[in-house]
């Protein structure tokens, strides 16, 4: 076995004896450890997994921030927090420094995290729908159905003004017809008598 290879099977058992019932540690691998930080699956919260090259200890571990979990972790945080890691590492070289690296973050995750809520929350007001524009927009409907409906009482209204009749031409107009509303047989019949007595008999 390497000396590399020795190096990496201690510090494996030292890393599941430390941390055994610690729930945000997590071995993927034999070279491959996950740790997590903040609150559960919160916007203060992300996953640092750190994977171990052939000949680590002698070079630093990779550092992978772009797992699933760290999805709206911000890009300057996850770059700010790999330039600590590498600083951190380039102490220990030689030497285990899984758990080193891990610890090392436990007390800058406020300071890490302290702006992303906030850009979080701005994310989601620029997404999210602006109560005053709701506000206006539903305004501007009632706006457009009162419009609308003073359009459609406009159009009924164009028409041609009914002509008012006075009392005396309702009632002429009343006489003319029966109890149904209907006028006499024969009332638009010519009178043949006046008619042949205007134009005159057929002479023999």
């Amino acid at each position: 076995m390497s000396e590399t290879k020795e190096m990496q099977t201690e510090e494996r058992e030292a890393l599941v004896s430390i941390y055994e019932g610690d729930g945000c540690f997590k071995q993927v691998n034999a070279e491959t450890y996950q740790y997590k930080y903040g609150e559960e699956d919160g916007c203060k919260s992300f996953l640092l997994e750190i994977c171990w090259q052939e000949t680590y200890p002698n070079e630093l571990p990779t550092i992978n921030m772009e797992t699933f979990y760290n999805r709206n972790l911000s890009r300057p945080v996850k770059d700010k927090i790999i330039s600590i890691l590498k600083e951190e590492g380039e102490q220990w070289l030689g030497c285990g420094m899984t758990y080193t690296l891990f610890e090392c973050l436990k007390d800058k995750v406020e300071e890490l995290l302290a702006d992303e809520s906030v850009s979080n929350a701005n994310d989601q007001q620029i997404i999210g729908t602006n109560p005053q524009d709701a506000d206006q927009g539903s305004s501007d409907e009632n706006d457009a159905d009162e419009r609308g409906i003073k359009s459609i009482a406009g159009a009924g209204g164009g028409g041609q003004k009914k002509e008012q009749l006075t009392k005396a031409q309702k009632r002429k107009q009343w006489d003319r017809v029966d109890n149904k509303g209907n006028r006499p047989r024969g009332y638009d019949w010519i009178d043949i008598i006046k008619h042949l007595s205007q134009t005159g008999g057929k002479q023999e």
